[in-house]
């Protein structure tokens, strides 16, 4: 996910009516934001009677469909910025949100409307339905909704947790996306990287292109047999660009995204790239990965919450910076950390902090792994006066990092001072 310096500003509601309809939203169906786990309902029978429910036709949209465990929020969004700075009019479809339900659903930078929400919602409590669909099912049928409505020229989609049996693969997409694939989810995705790769390429449909963010030796194969199957042309990333500053992994995604947009014949001029990138929030609402809200001290905000994609941060930092590094981390209940998940976190100042979700680890949970550990880090429970207080250690060289989880992030209340 790409670098993004800008002010932190929390999102408050303001139409109470809004705000009943996304607590009723939360409250009726099972979330995975609230939830975790018990949410998922693999399967994709729920989405087509939703889409039935609204009468929706999924052809009339064209579809780029993206997958992969770290960096296919950022593939995204850039895919949509590029595409949106080429004058289409691009719907964009990510999750989790942070401060706003809308932030899920976007057209042109644009949120989806409070009323757009509240009358969807009203359809479905009055539908008197005989299946119990999840928060995501029902969000992302939303989403096709409003660019149906919007007439998009191109929907950019996000999975969810997998692949192959999620929401969003009863797409028939002009090209399939995978980023890089690493462990996480293993309890409903499998225990392997194959396994992993494996449900990921679920997107891969019959004679479409398929573009692989990167080339990794221990999945690779997985991905040629099921395109090979399918007669789907298969495509590593090209190296388009290799002078944009930004980090490796940054980079990665950025050319990922070209290289898709490069296969349906879109092509991207280093001017296009450029603006692109320079108005990426502007356009897609992109936020919260390496986001640098103040500067000497440096204040990093990260929605990081797996093991590669901490580690790829904090290397990522440590080449950058010289001073100290001190990390205020979050993590919810199904993320395993242990002694060597922690190993990331060698020669930083560590604090462990819940977060008000109630997929937070509680304070039990991190005792627990505090007793796998060489040290104790000390625990809290509120992330602003803990936040406070570090940030009262920095010198100027040094840097704080919040992260773990996008419910840690929304729960800091902070508006930087200095930042240049």
């Amino acid at each position: 996910m790409l670098l993004i310096e800008k002010h932190f500003t929390p999102y408050t509601f303001k139409q109470i009516n809004y705000s009943q309809h996304i607590d009723w939203l939360f409250q009726q169906f099972p979330a995975f934001q609230k939830k975790g786990g018990q949410a998922y309902k693999p399967g994709l029978s729920h989405t087509h009677k939703l889409l039935s429910l609204f009468d929706l036709d999924l052809e009339k949209l064209q579809y780029i469909h993206v997958a992969g465990t770290n960096g296919k929020g950022s593939v995204c969004s850039v895919t949509a910025s590029l595409l949106t700075e080429q004058n289409h009019k691009v719907g964009l479809f990510t999750s989790p949100h942070l401060f706003d339900f809308r932030e899920r659903i976007r057209v042109n930078g644009k949120m989806i409307s409070e009323e757009e929400v509240i009358d969807f919602c009203e359809v479905i409590r009055n539908a008197e339905l005989d299946f119990k669909p999840s928060f995501f099912e029902i969000t992302f049928v939303l989403a096709i909704r409003h660019f149906a409505h919007q007439n998009c020229d191109y929907v950019v989609l996000e999975t969810g947790m997998g692949g192959r049996l999620d929401a969003t693969n009863v797409v028939k997409p002009l090209i399939s996306v995978i980023t890089n694939i690493g462990l996480d989810h293993q309890q409903y995705l499998g225990n392997t990287l194959k396994d992993i790769a494996t449900e990921k390429a679920g997107i891969v449909k019959e004679q479409t292109p398929v573009v692989i963010g990167k080339k990794q030796d221990e999945v690779y194969t997985v991905f040629e047999q099921i395109s090979s199957e399918k007669k789907a042309p298969i495509h590593i990333a090209k190296e388009s660009y290799a002078d944009l500053k930004l980090p490796k992994y940054q980079l990665e995604n950025v050319n990922t995204a070209i290289s898709a947009l490069s296969e349906l014949q879109i092509e991207c001029s280093e001017e296009v790239i450029q603006k692109s990138l320079s108005n990426l929030y502007k356009n897609t609402g992109y936020q919260k990965r390496m986001e640098i809200v103040q500067d000497k001290p440096t204040i990093i905000l990260d929605a990081s919450h797996n093991k590669d994609g901490l580690a790829i941060t904090l290397n990522e930092i440590r080449g950058k910076y010289k001073g100290e590094i001190y990390c205020i981390f979050g993590s919810s209940k199904e993320r395993e950390v242990n002694a060597r998940f922690m190993n990331i976190f060698d020669h930083t100042h560590l604090y462990f902090c819940t977060f008000s979700n109630e997929r937070s680890k509680t304070v039990e949970d991190w005792n627990t792994i505090n007793t796998t550990l060489n040290q104790s880090i000390k625990i809290h429970m509120d992330i602003n006066p803990l936040f406070n207080e570090v940030r009262a250690k920095l010198s100027p060289n040094d840097v704080l990092l919040v992260t773990g989880s996008f419910f840690l992030l929304s729960d800091l209340n902070f508006e930087p001072k200095n930042k240049t």
